[in-house]
């Protein structure tokens, strides 16, 4: 993992439904991981090896994560490699009642290392992102 320090995104204040909208506009998706104080937006940029994910931490100031009206702050960004098993996954216990949920194997690596390379062209892609995030949240 490798964090974006000091972008003009982090602990911007906003509405969530103002702030989902712009990052679903660049390629941004809900994660999966989300509480009703805190998620992400997510941005796979590479599929291999491993999916490579830039991710936004959206943390709730009032409300509940997901709803249009809530007060949010942006958290800083990092990157992160996720390599997932190719297989089976060889520590799943499939019973009747939970053959539906687990249906994905575990990461084989969930903080699996970075190129100083992906690192570097991702600042890129977080400084467009700044650029039109300032064009857009002018206040």
């Amino acid at each position: 993992m490798f964090a974006f320090e000091h972008t003009s995104l982090e602990n911007f204040q906003g509405s969530f439904g103002e702030i989902k909208r712009f990052l679903q506009e660049k390629g941004y998706d809900e994660g999966g991981n989300w509480e009703y104080d805190h998620g992400y937006f997510d941005k796979k940029i590479a599929d291999s090896p491993g999916y490579l994910f830039i991710r936004i931490p959206i943390i709730v100031q009032e409300g509940t994560f997901g709803e249009d009206e809530a007060r949010v702050k942006i958290g800083t960004p990092f990157l992160l490699r996720h390599k997932y098993q190719i297989g089976n996954d060889d520590h799943v216990h499939v019973t009747l009642a939970n053959a539906s949920l687990n249906q994905f194997a575990e990461p084989q690596d969930p903080d699996a290392s970075l190129e100083q390379d992906e690192i570097d062209s991702t600042w890129e892609i977080i400084r467009r992102l700044e650029e039109d995030f300032q064009a857009s949240f002018k206040r």
